[in-house]
């Protein structure tokens, strides 16, 4: 799916705040964010801007100039912060925000744009990208691989319905790890390794590359005797502030990918896959949930995802990633795969 960092969006539901006067809580798809009190009522619609949203430098978001602006990026960057008690999550702001808005609208009218309109373009919002170190960045050799597909879960905050949409499915859960995505993969012959974006050549000092050496992937991949890709995430020195202290470079695998026939391993086949080519693969939560009956609102399973990492069980994990058993679709999501991020990991480490 791709992300609409901004959309029009309906209000579900509006609640106090306790020890506030000023400001309440506005749930919008499955997200709680801060309002000003009176702004909206449940059932408004409204511009929902996501976290990570990068606003432009425009006069109608100068108000957040001195808690939001990125120099490095000259916008205004929408985080996870927390107000009167209360965790916020995006940002609200009225439909007469959209360009090109009748003047003299009226509520009552129907508004030139629907709900689950895509604001983001109209409105010059960008995704906010942290920097990437040098190690990462490599030459790049060219696009992203069109055999394999590009690994980007949504958030379970845009699809709150998924939770009761599968009766009966067992899901299993594992811990979401803050690296650098990677993908390697052996078709045709040929050996590719891949960060989130590119394919990248093979250069010195270059991360990972560094990885598929020390770990003797191609290798590893050459014999299965098929065409076939991993995914995974790097952590270690250098990566994101290595968080879980490691001293040096590990790969987790979350996906084995099956080339020619398209299609994603059921989760215990590549959990056997890795074991058998020597692999380590993300830590596991918990397998055999039932999603419908375990998890009846998306506060519990944002709850859930709130705790220690199994990596290091001094620091937060960043979430977790929630997938069917057996590999399944989803109306919303295409592959049943979503995440969850645990909420006490974004105001620790977001910055």
């Amino acid at each position: 799916m791709e992300r609409k960092l901004a959309s029009v969006q309906r209000i579900v539901k509006i609640e106090p705040i306790e020890g506030a006067d000023a400001i309440e809580r506005a749930t919008i798809l499955g997200w709680q964010c801060v309002v000003k009190k009176g702004e909206f009522q449940p059932g408004d619609l409204c511009i929902y801007c996501e976290v990570d949203s990068l606003l432009p430098v425009k006069p109608e978001f100068e108000f957040l100039r001195k808690s939001c602006f990125n120099t490095r990026l000259n916008g205004f960057r929408i985080k996870t912060v927390r107000l009167r008690g209360q965790i916020s999550q995006g940002i609200a702001f009225p439909l007469t925000i959209l360009p090109e808005w009748p003047n003299g609208y009226k509520p009552e009218e129907v508004p030139p744009y629907k709900e689950g309109h895509d604001a983001t373009e109209l409105l010059g919002i960008r995704k906010y990208e942290p920097e990437i170190h040098a190690s990462l960045k490599g030459d790049v050799k060219g696009a992203f691989p069109s055999f394999i597909p590009k690994t980007d879960e949504e958030r379970v905050q845009n699809v709150p319905n998924v939770l009761t949409r599968h009766p009966g499915k067992t899901f299993v859960a594992t811990e979401k790890l803050d690296g650098t995505s990677s993908t390697f993969y052996i078709k045709d012959g040929e050996f590719g390794v891949c960060g989130r974006n590119w394919e990248l050549k093979d250069t010195e000092g270059n991360t990972y590359w560094e990885v598929a050496k020390k770990l003797e992937i191609e290798k590893r991949l050459r014999s299965v005797g098929y065409n076939v890709a991993i995914q995974g995430e790097i952590v270690g020195p250098s990566i994101q502030k290595n968080k879980y202290a490691l001293n040096e470079f590990k790969l987790f695998i979350y996906h084995v990918f099956d080339i020619d026939g398209y299609q994603y391993f059921d989760h215990i086949r590549a959990k056997d896959f890795c074991v058998a080519n020597g692999f380590e693969t993300v830590p596991e939560v918990e397998t055999n949930i039932m999603l419908t009956e375990r998890f009846p609102t998306v506060d519990s399973i944002v709850e859930y995802s709130s705790a220690k990492s199994i990596l290091n069980p001094n620091v937060q994990r960043e979430g977790v990633v929630i997938k069917s058993l057996h590999e399944a679709i989803d109306p919303e999501l295409g592959r049943l795969s979503f995440k969850v991020i645990n909420p006490q990991f974004l105001l620790k480490y977001d910055e």
